[in-house]
């Protein structure tokens, strides 16, 4: 049990009413955001509520899912835009499959020190070619997807889409879809999804 002090202390960041507004925001229900946290509905309705605080772990786990920050839910509102620069040293690589099996491509995030995003922005290489990409995955939102070297090969259900450098494509990411490269030559793109 929090003493008085720290209870009104941390009523004042209004932690429940962000979280709210953000799963709102995705049109997610509190089942859902729990199959994503692994945190039970009642657990995220009385945080939503004001009737229980998180722990930190317990935040983290939910900022993650609404790609935001912990300090979101502690800084008071925003006066100046949001601007985040990410210089090409500090990106990281990663694998799509962390399993240690052989990934279709792999990524980097052009967009990860902003707060609140409403869309996020990949550089891609793709190293699966053709007719060896993993499994079929799928979102909610729109994809877009700009070729910079290559030519992509992009399946969403059963039609197949042949990209060269400079093409362009955007689709409804809901619908199963997979990448490839057509021939030996590397190829990579940059891939923008919403939220």
């Amino acid at each position: 049990m929090l003493s008085v002090t720290l209870s009104e202390g941390l009523e004042r960041y209004g932690i429940g009413e962000k979280l709210r507004r953000l799963r709102l925001r995705k049109k997610m229900g509190l089942v859902e955001l729990g199959r994503h946290t692994g945190l039970s509905p009642a657990m995220l309705s009385k945080i939503e509520r004001g009737r229980l605080y998180p722990t930190l772990p317990t935040l983290l786990r939910i900022a993650l899912v609404f790609s935001v920050g912990l300090e979101f839910f502690f800084a008071g509102p925003r006066e100046r835009p949001t601007v985040a620069v990410v210089r090409r040293k500090d990106r990281l690589r990663f694998p799509e499959r962390t399993d240690g099996g052989p990934s279709a491509y792999f990524f980097e995030c052009l967009d990860y020190p902003a707060t609140e995003r409403r869309l996020n922005a990949y550089y891609v290489e793709i190293a699966a070619r053709r007719g060896d990409e993993t499994a079929a995955h799928q979102h909610p939102g729109a994809e877009f997807i700009y070729v910079l070297r290559g030519k992509l090969v992009l399946r969403v259900e059963d039609d197949e889409h042949v990209l060269d450098a400079g093409d362009s494509v955007y689709f409804d990411s809901a619908a199963p879809h997979a990448y490839s490269r057509a021939g030996a030559a590397p190829c990579s793109a940059v891939v923008v999804t919403t939220p």
